[in-house]
């Protein structure tokens, strides 16, 4: 039997990895580089295109718990990314080059893999969507004829890459929050002065201005730093220049305010600046981030920009198991769907290949249990929701568990009750 998959993201190759490994064939269709989105740079599968972290490793937050739930289910995203992970505190970052290379060798040695480089719009039975928020407009067409439902858009907004070469390490120093990671993050200090010149510059600077076609509701999970500075002089200091658990050796004292960057790639030649996305225009990125004393001489390997997401109102058109309501062999998986997040992305392939595979043998679906990390989501995006908008994972979306007012003990809690669960959710779908 053959499978459709649209879209060569990590929901797509996750998607593809666990079809193949049930003995199925798939046709994974993707559209780069014949035609290509606003934002990829290469005609890699598995490119990513914001940050290279796949967030938390700490197995009491809702992240890391994922991860463990994922590792359950042999994911392929994360056992490849593990493989080529870079330093980044307690987080799971990746070079992103070698990441996507890893991922492609693993599906192309399956000889009933088959990569199709095409733009492709023929939805027929037993097809997967997972294109992801940047499906093109002759896809989104095609989704909204089969939903029904007038196309969602959000926005999201990438942050600059430089060079470490070109960052004054006179006015930088390496140390992650509270002593975690050591020298995994780059931190660069700004005095009380600098701090609120930069932040006059930034909502004072010259943004790219968007299409009308292009206009709409910033995305919180993703808003762009020049947004988050008109909230509010202090806004970035309590957001992603927070310096607490920080401590400038030069001085002693912990910063006023602190911008961090993150390694890109394992030789650390590249550092991703945390927290700048961003919609200004080139040129006014070199200025005002000049402004940072560090990065006076910066030199940008990326600028940031911002792009177009689009996703289903999931609530209406899917099912409990992601099927498409009035055709169930047709599937969505990914951020289209309105999971939102790297991990998230690849465990909702992950997901939609067990239920896909289920459904094919005729077996009963078994829902995820809703106390797992995934399972709470998968019931978020399925729910009635009068203003669906993407979600990550995190455990207020799990049922409460009462009679714990330590907040550690709590989170230790959740996860804990997410891994039994998950265990027992991937003994029942190997048995039944």
């Amino acid at each position: 039997m053959t499978i459709k998959i649209i879209g060569g993201g990590l929901a797509g190759c996750e998607c593809a990895y666990q079809l193949l490994k049930r003995g199925y064939s798939v046709e994974l269709y993707e559209m780069r580089p014949i035609k290509q989105t606003p934002i990829h740079k290469t005609n890699k599968l598995c490119e990513l295109v914001c940050s290279n972290s796949l967030k938390s490793n700490d197995p009491i937050t809702a992240q890391g718990a994922l991860k463990k739930e994922m590792e359950l289910l042999d994911s392929l995203i994360l056992n490849q990314a593990k493989e080529c992970s870079v330093p980044a505190g307690g987080a799971l970052a990746v070079d992103r080059d070698e990441f996507a290379e890893r991922v492609q060798t693993r599906l192309t040695s399956f000889p009933d893999f088959h990569l199709i480089r095409e733009e492709h719009t023929e939805i027929d039975d037993w097809t997967v969507i997972a294109a992801g928020p940047l499906a093109s407009d002759n896809l989104t067409k095609k989704i909204a004829e089969l939903t029904g439902s007038d196309e969602l858009h959000f926005y999201d907004a990438v942050a600059p890459i430089i060079t470490s070469e070109s960052i004054d390490m006179d006015h930088a120093f390496f140390a992650g929050r509270y002593g975690k990671g050591g020298e995994d993050y780059l931190n660069l200090p700004l005095n009380k002065e600098e701090y609120e010149s930069f932040v006059t510059e930034l909502k004072n600077a010259e943004k790219v201005i968007l299409h009308e076609f292009e206009k709409g509701e910033v995305f919180e999970a993703c808003m762009p730093v020049e947004v988050m500075a008109g909230r509010g002089d202090d806004a970035l200091r309590f957001g992603p220049l927070r310096p607490v658990g920080l401590t400038d050796p030069k001085t002693g004292k912990r910063p006023y305010a602190v911008v961090q960057l993150r390694k890109e790639d394992a030789s650390g030649r590249l550092y991703n600046l945390v927290g700048f996305q961003t919609n200004l225009k080139f040129s006014e990125q070199k200025r005002v981030f000049g402004l940072i004393p560090a990065l006076k001489e910066a030199e940008f390997v990326r600028y940031g920009v911002m792009h177009r997401n689009t996703f289903i109102n999931a609530p209406k058109v899917i099912n409990a198991d992601f099927s498409l309501v009035g055709n169930e062999k047709v599937f969505f998986a990914g951020q289209i769907s309105g999971v939102e997040g790297y991990m998230e992305s690849a465990m909702c392939g992950l997901i939609v290949a067990i239920n896909l595979d289920r459904k094919y043998r005729n077996k009963t679906f078994i829902a995820m249990p809703e106390t797992t990390l995934f399972g709470g989501l998968m019931k978020y995006v399925t729910s009635p929701n009068m203003n669906f908008q993407p979600m990550h994972v995190g455990f207020p979306l799990l049922p409460v568990i009462e009679g714990i007012r330590d907040k550690q003990k709590r989170k230790e809690a959740y996860a804990g009750r997410a891994l039994t669960d998950m265990e027992q959710y991937v003994e029942t779908i190997t048995r039944l």
